[in-house]
């Protein structure tokens, strides 16, 4: 029996590195997360035990338990989930202003999600070149409004190297999953990292002003001594998934932080007298985008249980 990290995934057979070999997979039987239905039973980033048969590939017996995991609602089936990664000790989140502007919703279901299951993340606000004067103070306010909920945010122009170090320092020793939406930079940003890898990238769509998918499946890098880098397919959208709307405002930080003086221990938010949260977004403390987002997001959770 061998023991190894899947380092990439595509359907039902995925590569696992295991003793300087990468082994070619495939899934027996069914690993399951709190009784929900995945479409992937394993994600990169796991570790698994496998034995190999005549063939030289692999059959995957064992899942080892997951620190953690980034779990999406499907897109296609709405009962179902998607792993995106396991045991991740940093998420970044690559997102863009403009070419294509990245929706603030999207970025703060992923946190979301992240807040969840513990994973520390990190914000790259990539092509910051392509700002002109109106646009870079949009830029100062985003920073203002995520640094408030206390990430960190690093404005980047990958093309141009700007930040591109910084960033290199920040992952150095961690199992970093990059994410975000299609045409932001993630694999030119790897390519930076490490040119060796040649990753395929493209333009955006000069007519929608969307990216367009380079990367078709998950993928583990190895990019320095016990570092790697997760490039994940482009995500339009972000489901969440397994989450009560009562725990909602426990993943934005700075929420969670002012609900401890609302008059009422089971305050939503939303309308209650005595809200400190909703004073704190009066008084600039909590940014508007992030409290907008969360009130689509209780909205549509309160919608499912009706």
């Amino acid at each position: 029996m061998y023991k190894g990290l899947i380092i990439k995934t595509t359907g039902s057979w995925c590569l696992v590195e295991s003793r300087g070999e990468v082994y070619r997979c495939r899934v027996k039987g069914k690993f399951r997360i709190k009784n929900i239905t995945t479409t992937n039973p394993v994600a990169v980033g796991d570790k698994v035990e496998f034995e190999l048969i005549e063939d030289g590939t692999g059959v995957i017996k064992k899942l080892e338990p997951r620190n953690n995991y980034v779990i999406r609602r499907s897109t296609r089936f709405q009962k179902e989930a998607h792993l995106l990664a396991a045991n991740i000790d940093q998420a970044c989140v690559m997102v863009c202003l403009k070419e294509p502007s990245t929706p603030r919703e999207f970025i703060d279901r992923f946190l979301i999600t992240a807040e969840a299951y513990h994973i520390n993340s990190v914000l790259l606000i990539n092509k910051i070149d392509l700002l002109n004067e109106n646009e870079k103070e949009q830029l100062s306010e985003f920073v203002m409004t995520y640094s408030l909920a206390g990430y960190k945010c690093i404005e980047m122009s990958v093309w141009d190297n700007v930040n591109v170090e910084h960033f290199r320092e920040l992952i150095q020793g961690k199992m970093n999953l990059l994410a975000g939406n299609s045409g932001v930079g993630k694999s030119t940003l790897i390519n930076h990292i490490n040119p060796g890898l040649n990753l395929k990238t493209e333009g955006i769509s000069d007519y929608h002003k969307s990216g367009k998918h380079t990367t078709t499946f998950s993928e583990v890098f190895k990019v320095g001594d016990e570092t790697y880098l997760i490039d994940s397919p482009g995500i339009r959208g972000f489901g969440l998934i397994d989450m009560e709307k009562a725990e909602i405002g426990l993943y934005f930080p700075e929420i969670f932080k002012y609900s401890k003086d609302c008059k009422y221990y089971n305050c939503t938010h939303l309308h209650e007298p005595g809200c400190a949260v909703i004073e704190a977004v009066r008084e600039g403390k909590i940014g508007a985008s992030r409290f907008n987002s969360y009130i689509n997001i209780i909205t549509e959770e309160e919608s499912k249980y009706r």
